[in-house]
């Protein structure tokens, strides 16, 4: 055994004493006092997540919230909080619910899409310049869209916000590299999220009819969208393997459905609307020659 406070004892296992090492924090203090040594392997932490104390490393204000959180204790109050959570999942639920069944069955697969001249391929971003794997997955689709002379033109619509970030010449050089002629796609730079792309379409392009290509956790919002904008609109959903990107897509829709619904019903300008743009014209035009 060793005399001096703040140094182990073999006897009890512990720092003991008043007295720990020099230079220590008063958390770290508390805590290397509540330690035991070698013989016990336990560890004990003076920790607790409720109470006034919480982790020392929370930030302030999210200390005093959680402190602040109480469940209630009278079965009336516990009834009209599990009454209040689910008239909020309801309400989150809703704006998806509707745009599927205003979908309906316009919704399909690539084989069984009907005729149509436009096939409308909705951004899903870019890893080092090129198409992520479900953008590619959605091109795919589209390709083999042009090859069964489903659609003459492709409207690849994206996001060209900034200098080094280009979706749509992305998408048509993909596309090129499938088989679609250059001269059969049209690019718009100015797709930033669905809604936009659906109104550009009809109003800067003046698409009245069309097949949307995207994923099935997307397609319902498209589809819905897109009519909402005034194109007559059948959306192809790409299949995909339940993985954990898949599964943060459906997630996301339930947040983006919200949007989706105000959207729909308010019916905003685009964030950058512009002039008319002949592409889709020319690019059928040419076809027809």
């Amino acid at each position: 055994m060793r005399g001096k406070s703040g140094e182990r004892r073999k006897r009890s296992g512990r720092w003991t004493g008043s007295r720990l090492p020099e230079g220590l924090g008063p958390r770290l203090r508390e805590r290397l006092a509540a330690v035991r040594l070698p013989g016990r392997p336990t560890l004990r932490l003076p920790v607790r997540l409720a109470g006034p104390r919480l982790p020392g490393r929370s930030a302030p204000r999210l200390r005093e919230r959680l402190a602040a959180v109480r469940l209630p204790r009278t079965r009336r109050g516990q009834r009209r909080l599990v009454q209040g959570l689910m008239v909020a999942g309801v309400l989150a639920l809703a704006p998806a619910t509707w745009m599927r069944l205003e979908a309906g069955d316009r919704v399909g697969t690539a084989a069984g899409a009907p005729a149509r001249e436009v096939a409308v391929v909705f951004g899903a971003g870019l890893w080092n310049g090129r198409p992520t794997p479900y953008l590619a997955h959605r091109l795919d689709a589209a390709a083999e869209l042009y090859r069964a002379g489903k659609v003459e033109v492709v409207l690849v619509t994206g996001d060209n916000s900034r200098v080094e970030y280009d979706e749509p010449d992305a998408m048509r050089t993909y596309l090129t590299g499938r088989g679609v002629p250059d001269r059969r796609i049209v690019s718009d730079y100015a797709g930033f999220d669905s809604w936009d792309s659906c109104v550009r379409a009809k109003k800067i392009f003046g698409v009245d009819r069309a097949v949307l290509v995207s994923q099935g956790f997307h397609i319902h919002r498209a589809v819905t969208l897109c009519r909402s904008a005034g194109i007559d609109a059948y959306g192809v959903a790409v299949d995909e393997p339940r993985d954990a990107t898949w599964y943060y897509g459906g997630a996301r829709e339930l947040a983006a459905s919200g949007k989706a619904a105000l959207d729909a019903l308010f019916r905003p300008d685009p964030r950058f609307l512009g002039p008319e743009e002949p592409g889709v014209a020319e690019a059928l035009a040419a076809g027809a020659r």
